[in-house]
């Protein structure tokens, strides 16, 4: 999940990948892989989104977790929502200049 959250993070600041993997200091292609899900995100990583995006790295490390687990139960509602909320954001920003 924390894939899709990263991605819809850059999404609603109308970045593409490119610009992203500058400012997060990756390759593209590694950025592709995370955001597919292909690769799983570090902790330095998520730092460096926080930092980039102005996030929480708490709120980012939500999504790290294994949510699909039954045992951590507690934390998929929370995240499932918070995905749903960022989709209908990043839809939302599409349409609008967000920085007006």
């Amino acid at each position: 999940m924390v894939h899709r959250a990263l991605k819809l993070v850059r999404q609603f600041h109308r970045l593409n990948q490119t610009e992203t993997a500058r400012r997060l200091v990756v390759s593209k292609s590694f950025l592709c892989e995370i955001e597919s899900g292909k690769k799983t995100p570090t902790l330095e990583l998520l730092g460096k989104y926080a930092v980039a995006f102005s996030i929480p790295a708490s709120t980012l490390l939500l999504f790290a977790e294994n949510v699909d687990d039954p045992s951590k139960a507690v934390n998929r509602r929370p995240a499932k929502k918070i995905i749903k909320f960022l989709e209908w954001a990043s839809e939302g920003a599409e349409e609008i200049d967000v920085e007006t």
